[in-house]
């Protein structure tokens, strides 16, 4: 069966990577959630995608000279108010965020002391994970590749890569799969290309709408919904 990993959340439903979103996964019923961990100017770990801040909130600039309390004022939650959340009711894949720009605050030591045993670290950046893993190594991490790290390159170390879907082949994904790696997809919308990956065989899709994720794995083909616009960036 293929997990549905809910990208940021339920972030087609609640604004991405906040307490809302979680719980809206948890309530749908994905596997997984992917969220994205940085830090705040105190050196606290927060949930946020962008380095920027404007995006999704009237601050300006970037994320890390912001305060924690100025940033709860604003709807982004502690990496700890989320696994608060989630732990025990869904799995948590934690992406770090330019992991280099926060060396100062041991984002990845922290980081990976907080996740459960069930719950997985990854990135684009292999030597992020490679770091991960020499902190923890019974955590499992997962690489995305095409970005700079190959397949072959990330069967050293990684238990699973995610494959950007416009990228994806039938023929990487083989590749993967010989080399004893599990296989994700990110980010998908549209449910005739969620149907295609699941034919395909991929182990894992990260969806902004969880919810037709889990109806697609449930439900024989129909005729398909479209896919909202995004603006939010790659990753």
């Amino acid at each position: 069966m293929t997990w549905v990993i809910a990208h940021r959340g339920a972030s087609a439903d609640e604004r991405e990577n906040t307490l809302p979103a979680f719980e809206r996964a948890i309530a749908i019923g994905a596997d997984y959630v992917e969220l994205d961990v940085q830090a705040a100017a105190d050196g606290e770990l927060v949930v946020f995608h962008d380095l920027d801040l404007d995006r999704l909130t009237p601050l300006r600039g970037p994320l890390r000279r912001r305060t924690t309390a100025e940033l709860r004022e604003h709807g982004i939650p502690t990496l700890a108010e989320v696994l608060d959340l989630t732990r025990g009711r869904i799995r948590v894949m934690a992406e770090l965020k330019s992991a280099h720009l926060f060396r100062r605050h041991d984002v990845i030591r922290r980081t990976v002391a907080l996740l459960g045993d069930n719950d997985v670290v990854l990135s684009f950046s292999r030597r992020t994970l490679l770091e991960a893993r020499r902190r923890r190594p019974s955590l499992r991490v997962l690489q995305h590749v095409g970005y700079g790290v190959s397949i072959r390159a990330a069967a050293g170390y990684a238990w699973a890569v995610g494959f950007h879907d416009p990228r994806v082949t039938a023929r990487g994904l083989e590749k993967a799969r010989r080399l004893g790696l599990e296989t994700t997809v990110y980010t998908v919308n549209d449910e005739r290309r969620m149907r295609r990956l699941v034919a395909l065989g991929v182990d894992g899709i990260f969806s902004d709408r969880p919810a037709l994720l889990r109806d697609v794995l449930s439900s024989p083909a129909r005729a398909p919904a479209p896919a909202p616009a995004s603006t939010a960036p790659r990753g």
